[in-house]
């Protein structure tokens, strides 16, 4: 007798679809269980080896709200709970809403840093929710007991609490302007900021992601996003929910060994995908595919409705060369959809129309900087891309310096407002009171407008002046991967402090070169690189591959390589003057 083959949760389904118009998120999983659709969790190899539907998640999530009465969690009480994609964290998550308790995502040990520095980073975020549980998957159970008793609270398995018993009893009535749960930004480190997100907040943002992709009835998601950070946790399990669809599921560390994994999966879906990455997912993709592998006989891509970007800064030509690679397996360049968003707008704030594609605006990068143009130089150009229009329901504004409004095609910063808009920054009203200013959220990027559209330039703590001129670190770090031997993400950039008080770039690098001399060649090649774009001489200091931090989203951390460069933990190859 052998087992019966797993079958996935369909893509069609007779429910007619809502784009999450509920009251509350309890009520969306409440209808998205009444049809046959669901999540989908996937081996390393892609093979299926749970399908969940949403009626199955329901019936367990009631189970865990009831569990957790039990143990005496009240409305408002805070639940930490380690963000491994699975079954159950989806129902932990979903059971703490039934009970009206906040979840607080928090992510999975990853490969930097170490046992110490992940106890220090879920401890430090634990203190600012004060959660009254935490609960994790036993394989990391030495380290999760021990960030539970630095904070004081009860750590709890969950394969343990699942064996609990799950006495019925009412469930507390839920307020559509309560809090859902509570997201903290991917790099939250010292100072972390818990994004309190309500019910309603959560809901239109859904809708209006769901509306701006125009979700139909025949797209499923397929994702590995990681489930603690904004793209992966409302993007990918969220709106599936709330806009009833179902969802491919690899974990983010099985994409991480086999990235190819992703794609495979994209091309069994016999209907349409809807799938999300920052630049670096399509870029290790393009990188994976060797000289032996037949893409068109492995991959069919040409069903790939959306493949989106966002989370960092788009690389046009990282996106080019994904479709360069990928367009003999039917994949089409306007399948691209831009976006932009952030955690304390919950998520979108703005995406491309289906279709569109990726478009760039050529922009002098003394334009960027907003410094006066250097006529003995020859002009710089940067590719910014187009992010999208507003969703449904937000607003935007550039402003400038004054905190005015800015016409088209001028820079400055980016603010946003509508009912996404975080309710606040948990048990920090002066955070809260810096970036929201009568409803509208200053979102700390710069951007300019052209007809609708909008245009992300970078971050503005990032920026690195020096005598009085700006540069933008990603046009220092962008300048140096032109390099031969060099990946995107090897290098960051930003400003340090010399012996005679004198501000000056530095740029950390990836080193994969062992020969002496050669590391020497290495290192006057990227300074005269960053010369010819700063005009100026800068610190360079060769690294091993590896060592420059990313946050728990990917996302290389400029401001911990900084801070972990000058306290020496970072320790750069020595390398003769």
């Amino acid at each position: 007798m052998t087992d019966a083959v797993l079958q996935p949760t369909p893509n069609k389904c007779d429910l007619p679809r809502r784009r999450a118009d509920f009251a509350t998120f309890a009520e969306a999983l409440d209808y998205a269980a009444q049809g046959v659709k669901g999540f989908n969790f996937h081996d390393p190899r892609g093979t299926l080896i749970r399908p969940y539907p949403f009626s199955e998640l329901r019936q367990d999530a009631l189970k865990m709200a009831h569990r957790l009465i039990a143990r005496g969690a009240k409305p408002g009480d805070r639940m930490a709970l380690i963000a491994e994609t699975g079954p159950q964290f989806a129902a932990l998550f979903c059971g703490a809403v039934y009970a009206g308790v906040w979840p607080v995502p928090l992510p999975l040990p990853t490969s930097f840093g170490g046992k110490d520095h992940y106890i220090d980073q879920i401890a430090v975020q634990m203190e600012s929710a004060e959660p009254k549980f935490l609960f994790y998957p036993a394989e990391i159970e030495g380290m999760a007991l021990a960030a539970a008793e630095r904070q004081g609270c009860e750590g709890i398995s969950w394969e343990s609490f699942e064996q609990e018993d799950a006495p019925e009893t009412e469930l507390p009535a839920l307020d559509p302007e309560g809090i859902c749960f509570l997201q903290y930004s991917s790099g939250s480190t010292r100072f972390p900021h818990g994004v309190a997100v309500t019910h309603r907040s959560l809901l239109h943002n859904l809708a209006g992601h769901g509306h701006g992709m125009e979700i139909g009835p025949l797209d499923r998601c397929v994702s590995w996003l990681p489930w603690y950070h904004d793209m992966g946790l409302v993007g990918c399990f969220l709106s599936p929910i709330g806009n009833q669809f179902s969802v491919d599921y690899l974990k983010t560390e099985d994409f991480a060994r086999r990235p190819l994994a992703w794609l495979d999966l994209i091309s069994r879906n016999p209907d349409t995908s809807v799938s999300f990455s920052p630049t670096f997912g399509y870029d290790i993709c393009a990188r994976r595919v060797s000289s032996q592998t037949h893409v068109a006989e492995r991959f069919d891509l040409s069903r790939w409705r959306i493949a989106g970007n966002g989370a960092d800064m788009i690389r046009p030509d990282v996106m080019q060369n994904f479709v360069n690679v990928f367009a003999e397996a039917g994949f089409r360049a306007s399948a691209f959809l831009p976006s932009y968003g952030l955690a304390e707008a919950t998520l979108a704030v703005t995406l491309m129309p289906p279709g569109e594609g990726i478009h760039v605006e050529l922009v002098e990068e003394e334009r960027l900087s907003g410094t006066p143009r250097d006529l003995s130089r020859p002009a710089r150009y940067r590719a910014i891309v187009n992010c999208g229009k507003p969703v449904k329901g937000i607003d935007l504004e550039i402003r400038g310096e004054a905190n005015n409004a800015l016409p088209d095609h001028h820079i400055g910063k980016v603010w946003c407002r509508g009912e996404s808009v975080m309710h606040s920054y948990y048990r920090d009203p002066e955070a809260t009171a810096a970036c929201l200013v009568d409803g509208w959220l200053d979102t700390g990027d710069m951007g300019y407008m052209a007809d609708g559209y909008l245009f992300i330039v970078g971050r503005a703590k990032d920026m690195i002046i020096i005598n009085g001129k700006n540069h933008w670190p990603q046009d220092i770090e962008w300048a140096v991967e032109q390099l031969p031997g060099f990946n995107h993400g090897d290098i960051a950039a930003f400003s340090v402090e010399t012996d005679n008080g004198e501000e000056v770039p530095a740029v950390l690098v990836h080193c994969r070169v062992s020969d002496e001399d050669k590391r020497v060649e290495l290192r006057e090649l990227i300074r005269d690189k960053v010369r010819s774009v700063t005009g100026m001489n800068c610190v360079v200091e060769l690294v091993p591959p590896r060592t420059l931090p990313r946050t728990s989203s990917g996302k290389l951390s400029r401001a911990k390589a900084k801070k972990l460069y000058l306290s020496g933990e970072i320790e750069p190859y020595k390398i003769a003057a």
